[in-house]
């Protein structure tokens, strides 16, 4: 059946959701927001030339003040982080308990357990049960700051790099049994594992209300489960292969493209509108990000010659139409052909090359190892005769954190500045994938919100580098004093 539209041919609305938003539009989607409670004390407003559109302060923030805690719009865990956390799909914090991770780890890394054994195992089976930076310095500002000062009996960390251990297999029978309890656990609890609604074992949650949060937002058409309701099951199958493969970036892709068909099926049947209206409607939290063709944005390898530039980005469509063609005969829709555009897939992930931050939640499992290592002598002599054969299997990744990529509707508008006023930055509290800006000194209301894209420690050469993948020349207060 071809597309039913309201007045503009395909190609109309194909251009519709490629250009940016009118000025209005912007105003109007970000008011929206901020009535519906987003981004308390801050404001979105379109600015004048090149920049587009800036985060401005409602209010007053005292330095190290909490400026911004937002969840992500779309979000993805790397695909081979997912061996070493277990974590909700939709929130990302960890789920299960310290032995189940401890299990996952460990067992997978000598081979006892597969990727798809996460539902048989454990907790697992009674309780219903993977790019590109904004910001490289996040991973490190959340690393604790005392890890090098722990004991080196506990071989949680040191200066030189320690072997790992082969697991007894006392140990190993224990965790692969699910009879492990280990001394001192029950003090970092986790949720409860909560299996996909549609039954597949990509994905699981930490509650009821994640579960079901993922599912009506874009998991229904992107589950590999007996329940899904994509399709053509054996595609999506080759395409989070394919996608494992080659660029994570791929996932959060679909994602966007599965909850733009959802949500577009959802205002045809509320309000009666045509294809074409409901399309456009359910594409504007994505219209509103600063999109360019991927393959054209992606920065050149270093190993990669000038001269051979554009060979290097004729691949990068190759790999990106070869992914697009996967996802399509998964979950294309006659009736919402645009979407399924390489114009249109190219611009969903230039805009996460642009915008995307590292999404990054530490680790249950460091925290437990760290406890153990800070009790009294006698008490961690005692517990040590239990936990030590498991920290020696993991060895110096013991702290292993989750890891993924995420686009998040606020920080993605906040400009860059060699001399920001605000930093990324997770809190002993933040545990999960929300985006966490504190303020690196007073922020006056009315001034606006700025974040590094890049190591604002480096030279000005080193930084306007560091700035052309984002295609842009600073001109900063500190690059113009510098220049």
């Amino acid at each position: 059946m071809a597309m039913e539209v309201d007045g503009d041919g395909v190609d109309g609305i194909l251009q519709k959701l490629l250009a940016p938003p009118s000025p209005q539009s912007m105003q109007n989607y970000y008011a929206e927001l901020s009535k519906q409670g987003a981004g308390a004390g801050l404001q979105v407003r379109r600015m004048d030339g090149d920049t587009g559109k800036g985060v401005f302060a409602n209010e007053d923030f005292e330095a190290e003040e909490l400026v911004l805690r937002e969840p992500p719009l779309v979000g993805a865990q790397h695909s081979r982080n997912k061996r070493d956390a277990i974590v909700c799909s939709n929130c990302f914090r960890y789920v299960g308990s310290i032995e189940l991770q401890l299990a996952r780890r460990l067992l997978l890394d000598d081979g006892s357990l597969s990727e798809d054994d996460n539902a048989n195992h454990d907790d697992m089976d009674a309780d219903g049960e993977s790019t590109t930076s904004m910001n490289d310095e996040d991973q490190d500002e959340m690393e604790p700051e005392d890890t090098n000062d722990i004991d080196d009996d506990c071989g949680c960390s040191g200066e030189s790099k320690k072997k790992k251990k082969a697991l007894p297999s006392d140990a190993r029978s224990a965790l692969e049994s699910g009879a492990l309890e280990l001394p001192y656990s029950d003090r970092f609890p986790l949720p409860d594992v909560v299996p996909c609604k549609g039954g597949c074992s990509d994905d699981v949650y930490c509650s009821d209300k994640c579960a079901e949060a993922a599912w009506t937002n874009h998991h229904s058409l992107l589950c590999t489960g007996p329940s899904s309701r994509c399709k053509n099951i054996d595609a999506l199958v080759s395409f989070k292969e394919f996608t494992n493969e080659t660029n994570d970036i791929f996932h959060i892709a679909a994602q966007v493209i599965a909850a733009t068909v959802l949500r577009a099926r959802k205002l045809e049947g509320s309000i009666k509108c045509k294809h074409e209206s409901a399309l456009l409607k359910a594409w504007e939290p994505f219209a509103m990000g600063f999109k360019l063709l991927w393959w054209e944005t992606v920065a050149l390898p270093p190993d990669v010659d000038p001269a051979d530039e554009r060979q290097f980005r004729d691949q990068m469509k190759d790999i990106a139409a070869q992914s697009l063609t996967l996802l399509k005969k998964a979950i294309y829709e006659d009736k919402y052909d645009p979407l399924f555009s390489l114009d249109v897939y190219g611009r969903i992930i230039g805009m996460f090359e642009l915008n995307n931050l590292d999404l990054v939640v530490a680790s249950p499992v460091e925290d437990y190892f760290l406890y153990i290592d800070d009790l009294p002598p006698a008490a961690k002599a005692e517990a040590e005769a239990y936990t030590k054969p498991f920290l020696e299997a993991l060895g110096d990744d013991y702290a292993a954190y989750c890891e993924g990529s995420a686009f998040y509707t606020l920080q993605s508008c906040m400009n860059h500045s060699c001399r920001p006023n605000a930093r990324a930055f997770k809190r002993d509290e933040d545990r999960d994938g929300h985006a966490v800006l504190l303020a690196l000194r007073p922020i006056k209301k009315g001034e606006e919100v700025t974040i590094s894209y890049i190591d604002e420690d480096a030279s000005l050469e080193e930084r306007r580098a560091a700035l052309a993948d984002y295609a842009f020349l600073c001109r900063c207060s500190r690059c113009l004093e510098e220049s």
